[in-house]
Protein backbone atom coordinates (compact mmCIF):
# COMPACT_ATOMS: atom_id res chain seq x y z
CA UNK A 1 0.00 0.00 0.00
CA UNK A 2 1.30 3.45 -0.93
CA UNK A 3 2.23 5.88 1.82
CA UNK A 4 -0.23 8.68 2.57
CA UNK A 5 1.06 12.22 3.09
CA UNK A 6 -1.10 14.71 4.96
CA UNK A 7 -0.86 17.79 7.17
CA UNK A 8 -1.76 17.38 10.84
CA UNK A 9 -3.15 20.58 12.43
CA UNK A 10 -1.08 21.75 15.39
CA UNK A 11 -1.10 24.63 17.86
CA UNK A 12 1.13 26.62 15.50
CA UNK A 13 0.40 25.78 11.88
CA UNK A 14 0.52 22.21 10.67
CA UNK A 15 2.89 19.25 10.59
CA UNK A 16 3.67 17.16 7.56
CA UNK A 17 3.04 13.49 8.25
CA UNK A 18 3.60 10.37 6.18
CA UNK A 19 1.41 7.44 7.12
CA UNK A 20 2.35 3.90 6.17
CA UNK A 21 -0.64 1.61 6.68
CA UNK A 22 0.03 -1.95 7.77
CA UNK A 23 -0.02 -4.54 5.01
CA UNK A 24 -3.18 -6.59 5.10
CA UNK A 25 -5.17 -3.77 6.66
CA UNK A 26 -4.84 -4.90 10.29
CA UNK A 27 -2.02 -3.43 12.35
CA UNK A 28 -0.31 -5.52 15.00
CA UNK A 29 1.02 -2.26 16.50
CA UNK A 30 1.80 1.35 15.67
CA UNK A 31 5.19 3.04 15.35
CA UNK A 32 5.95 6.78 15.47
CA UNK A 33 9.23 7.91 13.94
CA UNK A 34 10.93 10.93 15.53
CA UNK A 35 13.75 12.30 13.43
CA UNK A 36 17.12 13.71 14.56
CA UNK A 37 17.86 17.40 14.31
CA UNK A 38 19.54 19.74 11.85
CA UNK A 39 21.26 18.18 8.84
CA UNK A 40 21.09 14.73 10.45
CA UNK A 41 17.36 14.72 9.67
CA UNK A 42 18.00 15.15 5.94
CA UNK A 43 20.79 12.57 5.86
CA UNK A 44 18.53 10.04 7.60
CA UNK A 45 15.42 10.47 5.44
CA UNK A 46 16.20 7.55 3.14
CA UNK A 47 16.91 5.13 5.99
CA UNK A 48 13.77 6.23 7.81
CA UNK A 49 11.69 5.65 4.68
CA UNK A 50 13.20 2.21 4.07
CA UNK A 51 12.56 1.16 7.67
CA UNK A 52 9.01 2.53 7.68
CA UNK A 53 8.16 0.56 4.54
CA UNK A 54 9.67 -2.62 5.95
CA UNK A 55 7.71 -2.27 9.19
CA UNK A 56 4.48 -1.63 7.31
CA UNK A 57 5.03 -4.73 5.19
CA UNK A 58 5.51 -6.69 8.41
CA UNK A 59 2.16 -5.52 9.77
CA UNK A 60 2.99 -2.36 11.72
CA UNK A 61 1.36 1.00 11.05
CA UNK A 62 4.01 3.72 10.88
CA UNK A 63 3.75 7.50 11.10
CA UNK A 64 6.60 9.84 10.22
CA UNK A 65 6.25 13.47 11.27
CA UNK A 66 8.28 16.58 10.47
CA UNK A 67 8.52 18.48 13.74
CA UNK A 68 7.85 22.21 14.02
CA UNK A 69 10.14 24.22 11.75
CA UNK A 70 11.54 21.10 10.09
CA UNK A 71 11.08 19.77 6.58
CA UNK A 72 7.69 20.72 5.15
CA UNK A 73 6.04 21.57 8.45
CA UNK A 74 5.07 25.12 9.38
CA UNK A 75 7.56 27.88 10.19
CA UNK A 76 11.35 27.72 10.39
CA UNK A 77 13.99 26.39 12.73
CA UNK A 78 14.32 29.86 14.29
CA UNK A 79 10.74 29.58 15.53
CA UNK A 80 11.05 26.02 16.85
CA UNK A 81 11.40 25.11 20.50
CA UNK A 82 12.18 21.87 22.30
CA UNK A 83 8.85 22.00 24.12
CA UNK A 84 7.11 22.44 20.78
CA UNK A 85 8.86 19.37 19.39
CA UNK A 86 7.70 17.28 22.33
CA UNK A 87 4.18 18.66 21.83
CA UNK A 88 4.35 17.56 18.19
CA UNK A 89 5.43 14.06 19.19
CA UNK A 90 2.52 13.78 21.62
CA UNK A 91 0.11 15.06 18.97
CA UNK A 92 1.33 12.55 16.38
CA UNK A 93 1.22 9.67 18.87
CA UNK A 94 -2.33 10.59 19.82
CA UNK A 95 -3.28 10.45 16.13
CA UNK A 96 -1.93 6.90 15.97
CA UNK A 97 -3.69 5.86 19.17
CA UNK A 98 -7.01 7.24 17.91
CA UNK A 99 -6.66 5.41 14.60
CA UNK A 100 -5.27 2.08 15.78
CA UNK A 101 -6.79 0.12 18.70
CA UNK A 102 -3.59 -1.91 19.02
CA UNK A 103 -1.66 1.25 19.90
CA UNK A 104 -4.22 2.15 22.53
CA UNK A 105 -3.81 -1.31 24.05
CA UNK A 106 -0.11 -0.98 24.80
CA UNK A 107 1.43 -1.64 21.40
CA UNK A 108 2.66 1.87 20.68
CA UNK A 109 6.33 2.18 19.72
CA UNK A 110 8.26 5.45 19.73
CA UNK A 111 11.17 5.16 17.32
CA UNK A 112 13.80 7.84 17.75
CA UNK A 113 17.10 8.48 15.99
CA UNK A 114 19.74 10.46 17.88
CA UNK A 115 17.94 13.58 19.23
CA UNK A 116 14.65 11.96 18.27
CA UNK A 117 15.18 9.45 21.08
CA UNK A 118 15.33 12.33 23.57
CA UNK A 119 12.06 13.70 22.21
CA UNK A 120 10.52 10.23 22.50
CA UNK A 121 11.16 9.76 26.21
CA UNK A 122 9.73 13.16 27.08
CA UNK A 123 6.66 12.56 24.93
CA UNK A 124 6.10 9.14 26.51
CA UNK A 125 5.67 10.76 29.93
CA UNK A 126 2.57 12.54 28.60
CA UNK A 127 0.94 9.65 26.77
CA UNK A 128 -1.79 7.47 28.22
CA UNK A 129 -0.88 4.15 26.54
CA UNK A 130 2.21 2.31 27.64
CA UNK A 131 5.04 3.00 25.20
CA UNK A 132 7.81 0.82 23.89
CA UNK A 133 10.96 2.34 22.42
CA UNK A 134 13.11 1.71 19.38
CA UNK A 135 16.31 3.73 19.75
CA UNK A 136 18.70 4.20 16.85
CA UNK A 137 22.09 5.49 17.99
CA UNK A 138 20.41 7.38 20.82
CA UNK A 139 22.10 10.41 22.35
CA UNK A 140 22.65 9.84 26.06
CA UNK A 141 22.06 13.55 26.68
CA UNK A 142 21.13 16.64 24.76
CA UNK A 143 24.07 18.51 26.25
CA UNK A 144 26.47 16.37 24.22
CA UNK A 145 24.52 16.96 20.99
CA UNK A 146 24.40 20.70 21.57
CA UNK A 147 28.14 20.87 22.21
CA UNK A 148 28.82 18.92 19.01
CA UNK A 149 26.59 21.31 17.09
CA UNK A 150 28.26 24.40 18.52
CA UNK A 151 31.62 23.00 17.47
CA UNK A 152 30.47 23.33 13.87
CA UNK A 153 30.38 27.08 14.36
CA UNK A 154 33.88 27.06 15.80
CA UNK A 155 35.15 24.90 12.94
CA UNK A 156 33.52 27.15 10.34
CA UNK A 157 35.33 30.22 11.64
CA UNK A 158 38.80 28.82 11.11
CA UNK A 159 40.54 32.17 11.47
CA UNK A 160 39.44 32.61 15.05
CA UNK A 161 39.64 30.84 18.36
CA UNK A 162 37.21 27.90 18.18
CA UNK A 163 36.64 27.81 21.93
CA UNK A 164 36.07 31.52 21.98
CA UNK A 165 33.54 31.24 19.16
CA UNK A 166 31.64 28.50 21.00
CA UNK A 167 31.66 30.46 24.25
CA UNK A 168 30.39 33.53 22.43
CA UNK A 169 27.58 31.48 20.90
CA UNK A 170 26.59 30.19 24.32
CA UNK A 171 26.55 33.71 25.73
CA UNK A 172 24.39 34.81 22.83
CA UNK A 173 21.91 32.01 23.44
CA UNK A 174 21.80 32.85 27.14
CA UNK A 175 21.03 36.46 26.19
CA UNK A 176 18.12 35.33 24.02
CA UNK A 177 19.85 35.72 20.66
CA UNK A 178 19.39 33.31 17.76
CA UNK A 179 22.70 31.80 16.64
CA UNK A 180 23.32 30.82 13.01
CA UNK A 181 25.22 27.54 12.83
CA UNK A 182 25.86 25.43 9.72
CA UNK A 183 22.94 27.10 7.96
CA UNK A 184 20.51 26.60 10.83
CA UNK A 185 19.15 29.44 13.01
CA UNK A 186 19.37 28.00 16.53
CA UNK A 187 16.92 29.62 18.94
CA UNK A 188 17.51 29.83 22.70
CA UNK A 189 14.25 27.91 23.30
CA UNK A 190 15.49 25.00 21.21
CA UNK A 191 19.04 25.03 22.55
CA UNK A 192 18.05 25.26 26.20
CA UNK A 193 15.49 22.48 25.92
CA UNK A 194 17.94 20.20 24.16
CA UNK A 195 20.68 20.88 26.70
CA UNK A 196 18.39 19.84 29.55
CA UNK A 197 17.16 16.66 27.84
CA UNK A 198 18.47 13.28 28.97
CA UNK A 199 17.75 9.72 27.88
CA UNK A 200 16.21 8.68 31.18
CA UNK A 201 13.17 6.43 31.62
CA UNK A 202 9.88 8.33 31.80
CA UNK A 203 8.11 8.25 35.16
CA UNK A 204 6.08 5.11 35.62
CA UNK A 205 2.36 5.72 35.26
CA UNK A 206 -0.27 4.02 37.45
CA UNK A 207 -1.44 0.79 35.86
CA UNK A 208 1.33 0.76 33.25
CA UNK A 209 4.13 -1.72 33.59
CA UNK A 210 7.45 -0.76 31.99
CA UNK A 211 7.75 -1.82 28.37
CA UNK A 212 10.38 -2.89 25.89
CA UNK A 213 13.41 -0.94 24.77
CA UNK A 214 15.27 -1.93 21.61
CA UNK A 215 18.60 -0.08 21.69
CA UNK A 216 20.55 -0.32 18.44
CA UNK A 217 23.88 1.27 17.62
CA UNK A 218 25.99 1.18 14.46
CA UNK A 219 29.67 0.55 13.96
CA UNK A 220 31.99 -0.33 11.10
CA UNK A 221 34.39 -2.06 13.52
CA UNK A 222 34.37 -5.80 14.10
CA UNK A 223 33.13 -6.95 17.51
CA UNK A 224 32.14 -3.43 18.48
CA UNK A 225 30.37 -2.79 21.79
CA UNK A 226 27.97 -0.10 22.95
CA UNK A 227 29.34 3.39 23.31
CA UNK A 228 30.73 4.05 26.81
CA UNK A 229 28.08 6.69 27.50
CA UNK A 230 25.32 4.22 26.63
CA UNK A 231 26.03 1.56 29.24
CA UNK A 232 25.00 3.60 32.32
CA UNK A 233 21.80 4.65 30.56
CA UNK A 234 20.97 1.04 29.64
CA UNK A 235 21.51 0.05 33.28
CA UNK A 236 19.19 2.87 34.35
CA UNK A 237 16.42 1.67 32.06
CA UNK A 238 16.80 -1.90 33.26
CA UNK A 239 16.74 -0.77 36.88
CA UNK A 240 13.45 0.99 36.14
CA UNK A 241 11.99 -2.35 35.06
CA UNK A 242 12.16 -2.08 31.28
CA UNK A 243 13.13 -5.08 29.16
CA UNK A 244 16.12 -3.71 27.28
CA UNK A 245 17.59 -5.40 24.21
CA UNK A 246 20.88 -3.95 22.98
CA UNK A 247 22.78 -4.69 19.81
CA UNK A 248 25.58 -3.16 17.78
CA UNK A 249 25.02 -3.80 14.08
CA UNK A 250 27.35 -3.32 11.15
CA UNK A 251 26.86 -0.16 9.16
CA UNK A 252 27.89 3.45 8.57
CA UNK A 253 26.82 6.48 10.56
CA UNK A 254 24.40 7.41 7.78
CA UNK A 255 23.09 10.50 9.60
CA UNK A 256 26.46 12.21 9.16
CA UNK A 257 28.14 10.68 6.10
CA UNK A 258 28.97 12.92 3.16
CA UNK A 259 27.04 10.72 0.73
CA UNK A 260 23.64 9.22 1.49
CA UNK A 261 24.30 5.70 2.73
CA UNK A 262 22.20 2.71 3.79
CA UNK A 263 22.55 0.37 6.73
CA UNK A 264 20.59 -2.79 5.79
CA UNK A 265 21.63 -4.62 8.96
CA UNK A 266 19.98 -1.93 11.06
CA UNK A 267 16.71 -2.34 9.18
CA UNK A 268 16.84 -6.10 9.63
CA UNK A 269 17.65 -5.88 13.34
CA UNK A 270 14.84 -3.40 13.96
CA UNK A 271 12.34 -5.47 12.03
CA UNK A 272 13.32 -8.65 13.87
CA UNK A 273 13.05 -6.97 17.27
CA UNK A 274 9.64 -5.43 16.68
CA UNK A 275 8.30 -8.56 15.02
CA UNK A 276 9.32 -10.71 17.97
CA UNK A 277 6.09 -11.33 19.84
CA UNK A 278 7.79 -12.79 22.91
CA UNK A 279 8.46 -10.01 25.36
CA UNK A 280 10.89 -10.52 28.22
CA UNK A 281 8.97 -9.81 31.41
CA UNK A 282 10.54 -6.78 33.07
CA UNK A 283 8.29 -7.23 36.08
CA UNK A 284 5.80 -9.80 37.23
CA UNK A 285 2.86 -7.70 36.01
CA UNK A 286 4.35 -6.77 32.64
CA UNK A 287 2.10 -7.59 29.72
CA UNK A 288 3.45 -9.34 26.62
CA UNK A 289 3.46 -7.51 23.32
CA UNK A 290 1.06 -9.53 21.20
Amino acid sequence: MAAEAFFLPAAHGQRLCIHHAAAGGRARGAVLYLHPWAEEMNKARRMAALQARALAEAGHAVLQVDLHGCGDSSDTWAEASWTGWVDDAVLAAQWLVARYPAAAQGQLWLWGLRAGALVAVQAAARLAPRCHFLFWQPASSGRVLLQQFLRLKGAAELQGDAKGVIDAARRGLAAGQVQHIAGYPLSPALAQGLEQAALTPPPEQPGHAPGRVVWLELSTRLEATLLPASTPRVDEWRAAGHAVQTQVVAGPAFWQTVEIEDAPALISASLAALSDQTEAQPRAMAEPLS
